[in-house]
This record gives structure tokens, sequence and C-alpha cells, in this order.
């Protein structure tokens, strides 16, 4: 009689633990997904989770603490950006009527009667200060770019006409740097969905990099491509490309980097940030572009949506 009474108390014990010990895994499995839930929502929500073991109460409370900490930290990092973003475009932009002043008080004095070496010093001045002011730009550029976060108004483009009138547009720069455009677009219109002024700041900044660094000739082309992320959706591939002299300086993973330039000597006018901005610009338009070298030549893909 005692035996079996010790064996349904034992039963009975055993039964409790092994629904406690159910509770206790179906608590954690709660913590785990809410724990994904509040890695999903940025770290802007705590644990929600009923809870029947004290250590587990105290485990979740203790993440709780962490994520709040998590989300103040985040808070700190990004109010620092805003307040360094703003820094930047204020001091651009103070430095940017200064350099006007001095630009036009240069051009000024070129009308002046000089001595030789003082139009020298007068030309080497004027070529500073438009190397300062084209960076200042950048910056300034870069600043609003990234400081802005407004969605985009995207409308429906002909991605041919476009570039047909953008390489009008910039003739008489291709014709002074001896260049001859190898053009290849298709004879039906291949509309996308793009910003106009947008778009046209990306082919401004490509075109600056074909300008300082191609030889002889560049290419330009549309094609229709199936999205590598979606295969049944079409896209347009714009591609400029160029040959280059050293394709080994080029560091083609960090090509589209801030302050990126294949010629750290030289001294052009520019913060290095062309590339990048056209980067932003493009991902603004819900875009992408990519940088590859084929043997001695440099690619540069524009992706966008048709």
């Amino acid at each position: 009689m005692i035996q079996n009474i010790i064996i349904v108390s034992l039963s009975l014990i055993c039964l409790i633990l092994l629904i406690w010990i159910l509770v206790i895994k179906k608590n954690v499995r709660e913590t785990r997904d809410e724990l994904r839930k509040t890695k999903e929502e940025d770290y802007n929500r705590q644990l929600r989770v009923s809870l029947m073991d004290k250590d587990v109460e105290s485990l979740v409370a203790e993440i709780n603490s962490n994520l709040e900490y998590q989300k103040s930290l985040k808070l700190e990092e990004e109010k620092s950006r805003r307040q360094l973003e703003q820094s930047i475009s204020d001091i651009a932009h103070d430095l940017r009527t200064p350099l006007t002043v001095v630009k036009g008080n240069l051009q000024m004095l070129e009308k002046e009667n000089l001595s030789e070496s003082g139009r020298e010093y007068l030309n080497i001045s004027s070529r500073k200060a438009t190397t300062l002011k084209g960076m200042v730009d950048e910056f300034f550029e870069l600043s609003v770019l990234e400081s802005d976060s407004k969605l985009v108004e995207l409308c429906k483009l002909d991605a041919v006409s476009f570039l047909s009138e953008f390489v009008i547009e910039n003739e008489t720069l291709i014709r002074d740097k001896n260049l001859t455009p190898e053009i290849s677009f298709p004879e039906k219109s291949v509309f996308i969905q793009a910003n106009r002024e947008m778009l046209n700041r990306v082919f401004s900044n490509l075109i600056s990099n074909i300008l300082k660094y191609a030889k002889d000739s560049f290419e330009l082309s549309v094609f229709e491509d199936e999205s590598s992320d979606k295969p049944q959706q079409k896209v347009c591939r714009i591609r400029i490309g160029n040959n280059v002299e050293d394709p080994a300086s080029i560091d083609i993973e960090h090509i589209f980097d801030r302050t990126y330039r294949a010629d750290k000597a030289r001294s052009d006018g520019s913060a290095g940030l062309g590339l990048y901005i056209a980067k932003l610009l493009t991902e603004k338009q819900k875009g992408s572009i990519n940088a590859t070298l084929e043997d001695s030549k440099l690619y540069f893909d524009v992706i966008l949506s048709m």
C-alpha cells in the first residue's frame, strides 16, 4: 500500500516537473520570438512575455534593461550623426560665400595690367580657389543628401532620349578632351522610373570621372536586363566606361567609398566624393550602381527600374 502511494506521489511529482519544464520551454520560445520582433523593430520595444518563473522573469528584466541601453546608445549616435552633418553643412555654406567673393575678385584682377610674375601668381591663386570651391561644393551637396530622408519623386523617363540630350549638352567638354563617344542605344525607347534632376547629377559625376581619366574614347550603352532580385522583373542597365592606363591602381572594392581617388596625388578641384554622391543619388531613385574592371576598361553600370 505504502509502495503504491510512493509510486503515485513520484509519478505526480514527475508530471508536475514535466509540466513545469514545458512551461519554461514555452517561456523561452516566447522570449526568443519577442527578441526577434524587437530586432526587427530596431530596439524600439521591450519584451512582453507571460512568465511563471522568477528566474526567467529576472532574465527578461535584464534583457529589457540592455535593450533600453541599446536604444539610448542608438539615439545618441543618431543625434551625434545629425549634429556632425549639420556642422559640415554649416561650415560648407559659410565657406561658399567668401570663396565666391575671392573668385570674383581674382577674375577682376585678370583685367588689370599685371607683371609677368604677378600674372603667374594670379593664375595659381585662381586655380587653387577653383579647387577649394569644388571641394566645398561637394561637401555641401553630400551633407544635404545624407540629411534629406524625404522620398524622391520618380517619373517615367525615356533613358535613350535622356542620354542623347546629356551627350549633346556635354559635347563641348567631350571635344575639349579629344574624346570620341562610342554610343550603343536601342532603336526603341526604354522607359525607366527616375528623377530627371538626380539622374542628370549621377551622369554628370560619371562623365567628370571619364573626362579626368579616359583616353581617346569612352563607351555609353543602354540595355534591358533582368533584375537580379526579381528574375521576372525587367530593369534598365546603363553602362558607361573607358580605358584606364593602370587598372592595378584601381581599388574596385572601394571605388564608391567617400574620398576615394585612383590618383592620390592629383589635385583637380574635387574632394573625391563624386562617385560616392552618384551612388547615393542612384539609391535614392531605388536603383543601384556598380563598377567592374574588364581587362584595361573600367565600367560603371547604373541599374534602374522600368
